[in-house]
């Protein structure tokens, strides 16, 4: 796979649609063409303490942010059909189906691929 999109989410809370940041690296033809970060105001909008641990993000951080739908159009416009890449991709990839449809709009129908898997398969000595 020469072309696609690496995509992070990280959560507000323990609510999937709680996204309030996603981080993105387009690579085309093996090269790295462009990359976008937005913090976001999660639904439903509030923060536990250890989510603020994992990634730092808090209430203040995304109080001014938008929504997912206003950022979501940009970056399905730009994302288009390329395949999605995660470390972990069980967790991303449910975070946007479930943040998708509590904003009631159509779900992705890009091919995810995970990297943790990946990583498993091809070394499975090494504790990941």
């Amino acid at each position: 796979m020469n072309s696609f999109v690496a995509i992070d989410f990280e959560t507000a809370n323990q609510h999937r649609s709680s996204v309030c940041s996603v981080g993105l690296v387009f690579v085309e033809e093996n090269q790295i063409v462009d990359c976008f970060y937005k913090l976001i105001k999660p639904n439903p909008n509030f923060y536990c303490s250890w989510a603020t641990e994992i990634h730092g993000i808090n209430f203040w951080d995304t109080i001014k942010a938008f929504e997912f739908p206003r950022i979501w159009n940009e970056l399905n416009e730009r994302i288009k059909d390329l395949p999605l890449v995660a470390h972990n991709s069980a967790f991303d990839e449910s975070c946007l189906r479930a943040v998708l449809s509590s904003y009631g709009l159509a779900n992705h129908s890009n091919d995810f691929y995970c990297t943790y898997r990946e990583s498993k398969r091809r070394f499975p000595e090494l504790y990941i």
